[in-house]
């Protein structure tokens, strides 16, 4: 573990490789005073707070749940050339290579001036709607429920009271009928 802080098994003593191996972690954060459970505690705590974490940006997966599967379009969705009619393979090239860079950084650009005040807003607009739909939509159902909670008895007992048996009936009366095609 070049340029790392070295740990023995000893609790009080702790071992430092000053040699640069310039694999590009910072040695100012070094602190020689401290302990090995120090240092452990610490790496531990950090973890800890760094897996808690929901804002840390998911760099690989940015699109975990497939929303926008529909939005992987690539030049050749876009534009095709039959065998009949064919441009020179220059022209296709260049085409293809200018499709790919415009698509890019257009929407480089467009993220980089419209994603943050996008974000703001969306994330805004789902704090209202979570905010009327926790503190209005849920108390205004859950009163209905509880104030209409006989309506609920009545309803079941006029269904099992008059709906089943008639529906049970019919049925009866119709099972009894089978029907056979016959080709003439």
């Amino acid at each position: 573990m070049t340029g790392t802080m070295m740990r023995s098994m000893d609790q009080s003593e702790t071992e430092i490789d000053l040699s640069d191996a310039g694999d590009g972690e910072d040695d100012g954060e070094q602190q020689p005073w401290k302990t090995q459970l120090e240092t452990v505690l610490e790496e531990e705590e950090e973890d800890l707070i760094s897996t808690q974490s929901d804002t840390r940006p998911l760099i690989n997966e940015r699109d975990p749940k497939q929303i926008n599967e529909c939005l992987q379009v690539t030049f050749q969705d876009v534009i095709a050339e039959p065998a009949s009619v064919r441009s020179g393979d220059r022209v296709w090239i260049w085409s293809h290579a200018l499709f790919e860079v415009s698509r890019v950084w257009c929407y480089r650009i467009i993220t980089a001036l419209l994603a943050v005040p996008v974000s703001l807003i969306a994330g805004v607009l789902f704090a209202i709607l979570s905010f009327i739909h926790i503190w209005f939509l849920s108390p205004c159902v859950q009163v209905v429920l509880i104030n209409t909670g006989w309506l609920q008895t009545l309803w079941s007992s006029v269904l099992d009271f008059f709906i089943l048996p008639f529906c049970q009936s019919v049925a009866k009366c119709c099972g009894g009928i089978s029907v056979r095609f016959t080709q003439e």
